[in-house]
């Protein structure tokens, strides 16, 4: 289905349904975020879509069709999520979510993977999905948005109507509370000293989530980051893959039929 599809004045009949095709598994990750059962979920993908299908003649184009629709299933999961048992008002410190000081530090594990490697994604895999859960509302759903999802940043801000630096502050507060996550899994070994300043640490921190950001590679002069900073990056780095990973493929045909069963009824 190409883009005209999605014209402002084309057809619900065919924009609602090639949205669903394109958008459908992407929405179920962000409805697993939000809700406390699989049957929760579903039902909120078939809300988004009904929602949809009913406004389609207020879609102007002023935006992609993608933002257009997660703008609606933002509302939707802010008036349908209910907050969960221990789940946090706020994120820790930036002290807290970094290892300034500690004496100990992860070993990563290498890129050709072992069984034990193996067995060490899949633990952090785990810690991650958890991880998501109990971050609190407004730093899960543009972490989601991001990560899971896949949209870019200014895509993000404005389906959230935020200020694109507010998203990625809480973007980059959020990824350091998976990376710490991915570390508690990891085995340990004795931290070496830091080679350089605390200010130099935070500014090559800041470089790599921005590079995060706009999906970029982190390219840095040689011998300029130190071990502990380097295990940092790359604690961070597992801990987007693992967002990827969560992400399902498809919508399950069964939801898709019902979806579409739902549209032609309404």
């Amino acid at each position: 289905m190409t883009d005209t599809a999605f014209e402002p004045g084309s057809p619900r009949e065919s924009a609602i349904p090639a949205l669903l095709e394109r958008e459908g598994g992407r929405l179920l990750s962000l409805a697993t975020r939000f809700c406390g059962s699989r049957g929760e979920a579903e039902d909120l993908v078939q809300e988004v879509f009904l929602q949809a299908w009913r406004s389609w003649d207020q879609f102007e184009g002023r935006s992609k069709p993608s933002t257009w629709l997660y703008t609606i299933a933002a509302r939707t999961c802010q008036r349908m999520h209910r907050k969960r048992s221990g789940e946090p008002d706020q994120l820790e410190s930036l002290d807290e979510l970094l290892p300034f000081g500690a004496t100990r530090m992860a070993m990563v594990p290498s890129e050709e993977a072992g069984p034990l490697d193996e067995q060490i994604r899949q633990e952090g895999l785990a810690q991650v999905e958890q991880a998501i859960a109990a971050l609190p509302t407004e730093f899960r759903m543009p972490l989601v948005l991001k990560e899971l999802v896949g949209l870019p940043v200014e895509d993000v801000a404005q389906v959230l109507d935020l200020p694109p630096n507010t998203v990625k502050t809480r973007l980059h507060r959020a990824r350091l509370k998976l990376r710490a996550a991915i570390d508690a899994v990891l085995p340990q070994e004795e931290a070496v000293a830091p080679r350089f300043s605390r200010e130099v640490c935070l500014d090559l921190l800041a470089a790599k989530q921005r590079c995060l950001d706009e999906d970029l590679p982190f390219e840095f002069p040689e011998g300029i980051v130190c071990e502990r900073c380097a295990v940092v990056f790359s604690t961070l780095d597992l801990a987007q893959d693992a967002c990827r990973d969560l992400v399902p493929g498809d919508l399950p045909a069964s939801l898709r039929e019902e979806v579409l069963g739902r549209l032609k009824g309404s």
